[in-house]
């Protein structure tokens, strides 16, 4: 099976949050465990997404939903480590796109991992995909477009 290689535009990172790696996020290995990696991308994202205006569902019922989860790891993280979160978003289509995270350690300026959220609009009330809504799309008016 190919290797799974993720790189991203530098332009495209518009939000960044530092997250501190707890002792309860190392592995039998010693290091940053898998499990907990997601659980920051996915604090990550939800901080993002609050930092932007965006709700994680309107009350029509219409969210984000996670289509996708690609991860590459570059380096080992361990307890306590300061881990930076650069998150931005590409490839929009009528329906959602990709939310991308690069994360290091500023400590020593290493590469940690990158990381790509697929998205699409959901309502939630209907179990319905939906178009993205407008407002959403006006808050990001840079990103390109896949059709």
């Amino acid at each position: 099976m190919a290797r799974l290689i993720l790189h991203f535009p530098e332009d495209q990172y518009c939000y960044s949050s530092q997250l501190t790696v707890r002792t309860t996020d190392i592995n039998a290995a010693n290091h940053l465990g898998n499990d907990s990696m997601i659980s920051m991308i996915s604090e990550a994202r939800a901080r993002f997404l609050y930092e932007f205006g965006v709700r994680e569902t309107q009350a029509d019922g219409t969210g984000i939903i996670v289509t996708d989860l690609a991860t590459t790891y570059r380096a080992e993280a361990h307890a306590r480590d300061q881990l930076l979160f650069e998150v931005g978003v590409m490839d929009f289509n009528k329906y959602g796109g990709d939310i991308t995270f690069r994360i290091t350690r500023p400590a020593d300026q290493t590469l940690v991992a990158m990381a790509k959220y697929g998205f699409v609009f959901f309502n939630y009330k209907t179990s319905q995909v939906v178009p993205m809504p407008e407002e959403f799309r006006a808050k990001f008016p840079l990103v390109n477009w896949i059709d």
